[in-house]
């Protein structure tokens, strides 16, 4: 072989090692972006969770175990207060509670979160009948172990639950309900947002390195391990609400929530506020968000609260 081919060979031995390289650059990075082929964004396998029925009245603080929650779904009750659901996919605290019952707004929400283990006292019987009929591990004072009453508090805000005396969930979501990643370009910048309920007012004040401080009627929400709830995103999203529910021993009807379709949301994070649209098109769907302009618009990591708000 003469010295020039075996110039050629080599210089065409290089360029075939100079491709291949940069097809396992092209392939990684391919990796690192999420099936929606947005950068920055990861959709996330779907895992099992656990869903937990907590009280919010002022009898019901502070709560235990709360701290813990991936997700709280912040929902409207009768009589204008609310109710939390909170969602646990990790680290379980010992304790969760005051538990108080179901509603139907339950089913529709919990169906993106796969056959999860739901934590409820007890519902109305129209509500019973649909949650047995529902993709849910149930678990109520009436059906599983764990379940405990504080003999320091008042009924019905005493009952609590051992989180390892549940039953395991059946079934993950195929993907995750949330969208987790960097946040995009814009947003205005905001240190404080209000949103009030017909008889309840949050409040978020935004610090630097914890996240959003909840206040509730003017009192920072604490856990009883001493944990301020600082969610490093928090959404507030507007949905159609009915009053169509079971009364309760006032007369006041349940609100339904709906929270498939779509609509407009309020997303705060990163010391931010962006206006954004929610979409989910099923039950099954998980519910995805974006700004005004089509961008999408993931959580941060960490705690996420979500508020169910009336549409105006």
């Amino acid at each position: 072989m003469s010295a020039r081919t075996r110039g050629a060979v080599i210089v065409l031995a290089i360029l075939a090692a100079l491709a291949l390289v940069a097809a396992m650059i092209w392939y990684v990075m391919q990796l690192s972006e999420s099936d929606s082929g947005e950068k920055g964004i990861e959709t996330l396998p779907g895992h099992e969770v656990i869903a937990v029925k907590i009280d919010n009245v002022a009898a019901a603080r502070p709560q235990t175990g709360l701290g813990k929650a991936e997700t709280v779904y912040v929902e409207p009750v009768e009589g204008g207060l609310t109710r939390l659901l909170a969602i646990y996919g990790g680290e379980l605290p010992e304790a969760i509670g005051p538990i108080r019952s179901a509603r139907a707004s339950d089913i529709e929400l919990l169906a993106q979160y796969g056959r999860p283990t739901f934590v409820y006292s007890g519902a109305a019987a129209p509500v019973l009948t649909d949650l047995a009929a529902a993709p849910l591990v149930r678990a109520s004072p009436s059906r599983t172990a764990g379940f405990y009453r504080d003999t320091e508090r008042e009924t019905p805000h005493d009952l609590f639950v051992d989180p390892a005396a549940l039953p395991e969930p059946e079934a993950p979501p195929a993907v995750a309900p949330l969208q987790r990643g960097t946040a995009p370009a814009g947003g205005t910048v905001t240190a404080h947002h209000t949103t009030s309920y017909d008889a309840a007012t949050f409040d978020f004040d935004w610090l630097a390195r914890q996240g959003w401080r909840v206040s509730l009627d003017g009192s920072p929400v604490m856990t009883t391990e001493g944990d301020t709830i600082t969610p490093r995103t928090v959404v507030v999203q507007q949905v159609e609400v009915t009053s169509t529910g079971p009364p309760d021993a006032l007369g006041n009807r349940a609100p339904t929530v709906s929270t498939v379709g779509g609509g407009t949301a309020t997303v705060l994070r990163n010391g931010g506020r962006f206006d954004a649209r929610w979409f989910r098109p099923s039950p099954e769907a998980p519910t995805r968000f974006r700004t005004v302009d089509g961008t999408p618009l993931p959580m941060d990591l960490g705690q996420v609260w979500i508020l169910l708000v009336p549409d105006e």
